[in-house]
């Protein structure tokens, strides 16, 4: 059919999602603040399924949402609109976990940790690169305190590392300090 578009509302639904918790925390606000905030009832576990994608917002609530934020819903749909039309939806990104070990930089600690214990189990029970779906995305950028446009982005910008084994007595652990960048 000539000038259909395929929408894939489910990654559609979190990048909308995502501007919603963007909006919310940009104004320093917990689910609970907005839920006060907001002219009917709803449940914070419903507030957190529009912001994870997971539950379909109708136009009015979006809209009850938005005005509730002091954001005009015209403005948050068009950064929606643009994030998924934009080329920026990401279902699943690559992740070298070596790469991860090798990256220094603090607000990123809990995601090398995470990458380090995986990488130390027995050899051949862990690859080296895994791939995070979008809602392992989202849980390692609330825990590491960052946007998930930014954790994407920053995972894309690491440089792959050259594996050198280092001497130690636990064969099966690599050091972080073994690991160098290429």
């Amino acid at each position: 059919m000539e000038g259909y578009v395929r929408v894939n509302t489910a990654a559609y639904r979190r990048i909308l999602g995502d501007e919603i918790r963007r909006s919310r925390k940009q104004r320093g606000w917990t689910r609970k603040d907005l839920q006060e905030r907001l002219q009917t009832e709803i449940s914070q576990q419903t507030l957190a399924a529009y912001e994870l994608g997971t539950r379909q917002c109708s136009v009015l609530r979006l809209a009850e949402i938005c005005l509730a934020l002091g954001e005009p819903p015209q403005e948050l749909m068009v950064r929606v609109h643009n994030r998924f039309f934009g080329g920026t939806v990401v279902d699943r990104i690559r992740v070298d976990l070596r790469s991860v070990v090798a990256e220094r930089s603090t607000d990123l600690l809990p995601l090398r940790r995470w990458a380090f214990e995986l990488l130390a189990r027995p050899t051949g029970s862990t690859p080296a690169e895994v791939y995070l779906d979008h809602s392992a995305i989202e849980r390692m950028a609330e825990l590491c305190g960052i946007d998930n446009t930014d954790l994407v982005a920053r995972l894309r910008a690491l440089r792959p590392v050259e594996l050198v084994r280092a001497k130690t007595d636990d064969h099966d652990r690599v050091p972080t300090d073994a690991l160098t960048r290429r």
